[in-house]
């Protein structure tokens, strides 16, 4: 990219490109590149006098040589943004290929392949507010297809996939579900799962026969972690919304995971709070939702409390009334659990449970642990990693007060 004057007698004009055999001519009264023929050499021009005029046209050669001389800097750059912006292009056609632009491994599925692994969808595990879970099967492993196709609004089905997997697909913990795969092909949007054989935490908990006091107490401490990852040790604060028994998965071991992200909200690592409207399940949705309040981790933390309620009991969080009174409080087991610890009587709440009244000690520390994550002022619950060491012995649990207080107030008023 040289700039190349051709002076010969009195005459001086600009070579146009391509050039090619060039040489230095040191006869040349001038810094610059001299295109010479493949034939006999010119001869040496003589030594005459300058003018002005060549002065300037010596200086302009001069000038416009270092100008592109160095238009090979821009040039080099130049290309490298068009590169750049062709890979950039690629990308994003790339992506629109896979519909979803995602840092992780998940394999993209077709809609064909997990109709065949599901037998046509034949075999459900489960429903929820935005699709059914089937089981199906993939090589030689079971997994779970979590379809969504219950959805009443336009786009919400979109808005809760992506939210799923930007959040359960980045995210490595043993309490939380494994997610595989995805489909998103047309209208069609599905999560691929693994698959945990022993179901959801409400067909262990709401049987005729108690699971083991143990067992209930690894398994609630392994939620309290899953959620103290997803508080404070992800990259990315997940809350997620909407804690219950149905959400929780157990593996062969019994394992607890957690799962179900469609309603989880995602804060910044500089945020603490946000405003959203009203997600979750009625009966484990805590009071700030209803009150314009900034929604936090809190609302993870007075849903995990009903569901240590739950897990303590072995009963939901409303009551049959062929099982306890007929009163109101009776019939809401968070009111209830308190009266009964209040008043002595936790063998009235726990029933015929020997195994739980054998170990007073821990019965009496989750029972407190639960009453303190339901309390009305989200300021006066404990945070997960406070509420995990609270279930572990680490940390001495306090008596709780009165987890509801403004509600009743409002009440007797």
């Amino acid at each position: 990219m040289c700039a190349v004057a051709i002076f010969r007698q009195d005459s001086c004009w600009k070579k146009k490109l391509p050039l090619s055999n060039g040489r230095e001519d040191n006869s040349v009264n001038g810094k610059a590149f001299i295109k010479v023929s493949r034939v006999e050499p010119t001869p040496p021009v003589p030594d005459i006098p300058v003018r002005v005029e060549e002065k300037k046209q010596d200086t302009l050669i001069i000038t416009g040589s270092v100008l592109l001389g160095t238009s090979v800097i821009v040039n080099f750059a130049l290309v490298a943004a068009f590169c750049l912006g062709f890979f950039s292009i690629y990308q994003k056609r790339s992506s629109k290929t896979n519909q979803v632009g995602l840092e992780t491994k998940l394999r993209f599925f077709t809609y064909k392949e997990l109709a065949e692994a599901t037998n046509g969808f034949k075999e459900e595990l489960g429903t929820g507010a935005f699709g059914i879970v089937y089981k199906g099967t993939i090589g030689t492993g079971s997994v779970a297809v979590k379809k969504l196709d219950r959805v009443v609004r336009e786009g919400e089905r979109d808005k809760e996939f992506k939210t799923e997997i930007n959040v359960i697909g980045q995210t490595h913990h043993k309490n939380l579900v494994k997610l595989l795969g995805i489909c998103e092909e047309g209208e069609q949007r599905l999560l691929v799962y693994e698959f945990l054989s022993n179901g959801t935490l409400a067909d262990y908990l709401f049987q005729n026969t108690k699971p083991s006091w143990n067992q209930r107490t690894q398994i609630a401490i392994a939620i309290a972690r899953g959620l103290l990852y997803l508080h404070e040790e992800c990259s990315t604060q997940i809350i997620h919304c909407d804690i219950k028994p149905q959400n929780i998965l157990l593996d062969d071991c019994y394992n607890a995971r957690i799962s179900d992200f469609g309603l989880s909200k995602l804060l910044m690592m500089d945020q603490t709070h946000t405003k959203t409207a009203i997600r979750g399940t009625k009966g484990y949705v805590a009071p700030e939702w209803f009150r314009n309040m900034p929604v936090t981790t809190k609302v993870d933390v007075y849903s995990f409390g009903v569901l240590l309620l739950e897990i303590i009991c072995c009963r939901r969080n409303v009551v049959d009334e062929e099982n306890v009174g007929t009163s109101g409080d009776d019939l809401t087991l968070t009111y209830w659990a308190y009266d009964c610890f209040n008043e002595g009587a936790m063998d009235a709440l726990i029933g015929d449970d020997t195994e739980a009244i054998n170990n007073r000690e821990s019965l009496e520390r989750f029972l407190m642990t639960a009453l303190w994550c339901i309390q009305e002022d989200p300021y006066q619950r404990p945070t997960m990693r406070k509420v995990t060491q609270m279930l572990e012995g680490a940390v001495q649990v306090t008596v709780p007060p009165n987890p509801s207080p403004f509600t009743i107030t409002a009440s007797a008023t």
